[in-house]
């Protein structure tokens, strides 16, 4: 592991000016990516800013809004009573994506902000991955690719955003707070994943020094049912070949509206805005699903090894409309 300078800063100003002002450091939470990457030599920092007692942890419940800090850890937030309630499918990725011991160490903060599991970008001893150094190309558009995206990528990057709970965050429209020495913006969850293009370094809208402190989850109303489907090679913990986050409303047999995302199959978390057209007071029916699906599911980037994602990312969804509705 490269060596490297720590420390613990008392209040959040500190930390982020200690970050924004050395080009080689980086924030440390729960470490439970960032850590594997570091012994992995993928990520090498000359200082790490230790931000685990900062008070940034805890959710509290504004009217129709959560705002959880972004050191809550994942086991807190899916304890959570309010959560548990009216956004069940939020509880169910945060369970479905990790085990208790990590869910005990890793944050929100930090879950959103999880890089990919593409074995090639993990590897230092691969040459060719345009995420680690860019202009170097992809080894995986042209080697073993299962685990990859068929959706947002590109022949430069086909690398799978992992995060279980991003994807039902996106469903719902949860906002991210970015604090900066210049002060703090809102950058809703949709918009602050980037996808590869011709950069495939840049993951997200986060510039150096800037810092998640909360995460607004909108509750969706009361009455509305939802499902977080994972399709995983096992049942204990792994990571996802597709998954599926829905939120309706219905009335009778006509969905009224509905939020839909999808994990797994995307660069980033995919929002199924095209399927939410689709299904919008449409009735619960096996044509309407598979219509759903197909403008869903559209266009897709595929190498040999991604092909089998196409349909299985299709039924996926289909499953899990059919099984929230009935």
């Amino acid at each position: 592991m490269h060596e490297f300078r720590y420390e613990r800063p008392a209040t959040v100003a500190e930390a982020i000016r200690a970050v924004a002002h050395d080009p080689e450091a980086d924030f440390l939470a729960g470490g439970t990516t960032e850590v594997d990457l570091m012994k992995d030599g993928v990520f090498h920092p000359d200082l790490l800013v230790d931000i685990t007692r900062l008070p940034l942890r805890g959710v509290r419940r504004d009217g129709t809004m959560l705002q959880v800090g972004a050191l809550t850890t994942m086991e807190e937030l899916a304890s959570d009573r309010t959560l548990m309630e009216r956004a069940p499918f939020v509880v169910e990725a945060l369970l479905r994506g990790a085990s208790v011991q990590l869910r005990n160490m890793a944050t929100i903060g930090g879950n959103l902000l999880q890089r990919t599991r593409c074995r090639y970008f993990r590897d230092p001893a691969v040459p060719a991955c345009n995420k680690r150094e860019p202009g170097s190309g992809c080894e995986a558009v042209n080697s073993v690719a299962r685990m990859h995206a068929i959706l947002g990528a590109s022949p430069a990057c086909i690398a799978l955003h992992a995060s279980d709970l991003a994807v039902a965050l996106v469903a719902l429209d949860a906002v991210v707070h970015i604090q900066s020495e210049e002060g703090e913006r809102l950058v809703p969850l949709t918009q602050f994943y980037l996808m590869p293009g011709e950069t495939p370094d840049r993951e997200n809208v986060l510039r150096h020094g800037e810092l998640i402190t909360a995460v607004d989850i909108p509750l969706p109303p009361e009455g509305t049912r939802s499902i977080y489907l994972k399709i995983r090679d096992r049942a204990s913990y792994e990571f996802a070949l597709a998954s599926a986050a829905i939120a309706v409303i219905m009335d009778g047999p006509v969905i009224k509206e509905a939020r839909v995302a999808m994990g797994g199959v995307g660069t980033i978390p995919w929002r199924g805005f095209e399927a939410e057209e689709v299904l919008r007071e449409a009735p619960a029916t096996p044509d309407t699903f598979r219509s759903a699906a197909d403008g869903t599911i559209r266009d897709p980037f595929i190498v040999p090894g991604t092909a089998f994602k196409v349909e299985l990312a299709k039924r996926t969804l289909i499953r899990a409309l059919t099984e929230v509705t009935s």
